[in-house]
């Protein structure tokens, strides 16, 4: 039988009052998942869970205390709250923390029309082995390829209620359909690996397990014996599929937490131009069938659409309260927070403005140049921006790619990276990050 998760966040917002709390908020999260594995066409591992969360934060003054269990008997969640306030009691203080004003809360906590959980039935497990066969196969069918590292197929669904003794109550459902491949080809030292993968809301709008696999496998053998470049400065393009990591990087700098701390090179820059005039990023939550969109935050503000960058200044930090209170700002409902911690700032939908060209153009533009489709390890110094990261991708010479790279570092300034990338026009609109492949000019490649 389901959990009556509105229930139990009402009981333990109940619980914390008995046990001294002056203000609360707790959550509760239940939800069933299901995967399958596949090797050489028989099935590996399968895997099945149900589990239910709940947490419980504790305000006492300006400090606060956040326990978390997975056992609902009232007599646990009386504990729990006597271990919070416990604690509480003993925290330093903050002078930032505190529950959202009752005027500062959201009311329109209908989410239907965002589409956040699939109403189809939960799939059967040998409908997902057999995706994750049928992945396999397509990836084993591409000349080249020795054989498959992992296929896998997996669904999940998840609800999740907030509650606060400031009188918020609401929540939602949420469900993901995923099957991915990763292959290998090559032997030994000369062994190479790349993989491709889908996770939609719906499962009708996944794509077939006969392309994941296929793609997965022609990757893997575009990497087949690497070389690597003379070390110099050339044009980068940062394929699609990792091109997401740069946009990453200007969202760490634009969060509430590192700006009010002073440990991002964004801080003092609202009002600045931190990308070129032409692009913008845009928040949205409430975009449809995306896995960030949300009504409220785990405060319980309402969430709404939002310039972080436009015409290429920045136009906002990503905020929950307690960052907003600490840089007198107006909070940007982007706090975030899991049973066992409090809430912290993060950033919902993004979506990156879209280049003219597509990546072909830029790739025959760039002359001499990497196009970077993987990388490892991140050397990023949050307070200057410096950059460096370990590459492997595709190199190009006279606007043709010519062989495979692995084994070089790709270096450069962040913010002067971030405010000359040219865009392409490749993104793929349903992730929760749309960013298209992203070339930039003049980085420094240690290679040979």
């Amino acid at each position: 039988m389901p959990h009556d998760l509105s229930r139990l966040t009402e009981a333990l917002i109940d619980a914390a009052r008995k046990a001294g709390a002056e203000s609360a908020d707790a959550m509760a999260v239940d939800g069933t998942s299901i995967s399958a594995d596949v090797r050489g066409g028989a099935l590996e591992q399968a895997e099945r869970s149900e589990a239910v969360e709940i947490g419980l934060r504790v305000l006492l003054g300006r400090r606060s205390a956040t326990v978390s269990a997975s056992d609902t008997r009232p007599e646990t969640m009386a504990e729990m709250a006597d271990r919070a306030v416990a604690m509480a009691r003993e925290a330093p203080e903050d002078p930032y923390i505190g529950l959202a004003d009752p005027d500062q809360l959201a009311r329109d906590l209908d989410v239907s029309a965002l589409e956040l959980c699939d109403p189809a039935a939960e799939p059967d497990p040998a409908a997902l082995e057999e995706d994750a066969r049928r992945a396999e196969a397509a990836a084993l069918a591409v000349e080249g390829v020795t054989r498959i590292d992992a296929a896998s197929a997996g669904y999940g669904a998840t609800r999740v209620h907030l509650a606060a003794s400031n009188g918020f109550s609401g929540g939602y459902a949420r469900s993901q359909r995923s099957t991915s491949c990763v292959a290998i080809a090559g032997e030994g030292t000369g062994m190479e690996r790349d993989y491709d993968g889908d996770s939609r809301v719906f499962q009708s709008d996944l794509r077939s397990p006969e392309e994941i696999g296929r793609r997965a496998g022609e990757r893997t053998v575009e990497r087949m014996n690497p070389r690597r470049p003379k070390t110099g400065a050339y044009p980068v393009l940062f394929d699609e599929r990792i091109a997401a990591s740069l946009i990453g990087h200007l969202l760490q700098a634009t969060s509430g937490q590192a700006v009010s701390r002073g440990a991002s090179w964004l801080r003092d820059a609202l009002g600045r131009e931190v990308l070129p005039a032409g692009l913008s990023l845009i928040e949205d939550p409430h975009r449809p069938r995306a896995m960030g969109s949300r009504r409220f935050d785990a405060e319980g503000l309402p969430t709404r659409r939002r310039a972080v960058v436009e015409a290429g200044v920045l136009q906002s930090y990503t905020l929950d309260l307690a960052c907003a209170r600490k840089l007198e700002l107006e909070p940007t409902a982007n706090a975030a927070r899991s049973v066992a911690s409090g809430p912290g700032p993060a950033a919902w939908n993004v979506a990156l403005t879209q280049g003219a060209s597509s990546r072909a153009d830029l790739i025959a533009e760039m002359g001499t140049g990497l196009i970077v489709t993987s990388m490892i390890g991140a050397t990023i110094n949050p307070n200057t921006g410096d950059y460096s990261r370990g590459a492997s991708g595709l190199w190009v010479e006279n606007g043709d790619v010519v062989y495979p790279v692995s084994g070089v570092t790709v270096a450069g300034s962040l913010p002067e990276m971030l405010r000359s990338l040219r865009p392409a026009n490749d993104a793929r609109p349903w992730l929760s990050r749309v960013v298209p492949s992203l070339l930039v000019e003049g980085l420094t490649l240690a290679g040979e």
